[in-house]
């Protein structure tokens, strides 16, 4: 059986197996027909994966995060059935976590209804910095920008979102998602020059 490795490093189930039937597949189907073990497999296999997104959006807070984690969990057991096994598992189940963890947000976050003019030219932070940055101060930083900003940035580095899809999650349009993230760049830009001087 060959593994392989998603770009968190952790191994995932293969796909195919020798007998004909996917190890995946077996193991999901067990997990909807109530299988307790089969459930705790997949819990303690993708857990890991799933907290790691998790912490992006919710560094600072272990105890939302734990709550977040549980309700990702529970929404994908629910959910299996719906899984139509054409396409990562992976990233199905990512496209729930993310959907649960912005759903999170968006009832935690006060959003600013004053936005000022986008400035002409997008603001970028220099790699060469933030190479020199560990993965915990890289996400202290994150962190350390306002909710929407956060938000707007980890949905769009992160995850891929267009601006479009972010302005409909968040309830906001797209210049506004645009000025989010941005304005995030900045703070960010800002945040890694103090520290590397």
């Amino acid at each position: 059986m060959s593994e392989t490795i998603n770009i968190s490093g952790q191994y995932i189930i293969p796909e195919e197996s020798a007998g004909g039937h996917s190890e995946l597949s077996v193991l999901v189907k067990d997990c909807i027909a109530g299988s307790r073990s089969a459930q705790k497999k997949l819990y303690d296999h993708y857990s890991p994966a799933v907290y790691g997104v998790i912490r992006r959006y919710l560094y600072n807070s272990e105890q939302a995060a734990q709550e977040v984690l549980n309700d990702c969990f529970l929404k994908i057991f629910t959910k299996l059935g719906q899984y139509s096994f054409q396409g990562s598992f992976e990233g199905w189940i990512r496209r729930l976590v993310v959907n649960t963890v912005t759903d999170h947000l968006r009832k935690n976050i006060k959003h600013e209804h004053d936005f000022k003019e986008m400035q002409p030219d997008d603001v970028y932070v220099n790699s060469e910095s933030v190479e020199k940055l560990s993965h915990k101060e890289l996400l202290r930083i994150i962190d350390s920008i306002p909710d929407t900003h956060r938000l707007v940035f980890n949905l769009f580095v992160f995850e891929n979102y267009s601006h479009k899809d972010i302005a409909a999650i968040l309830n906001i349009n797209e210049n506004n998602s645009r000025w989010h993230l941005n304005d995030a760049r900045r703070r960010l830009k800002e945040k890694i020059n103090s520290i590397r001087k």
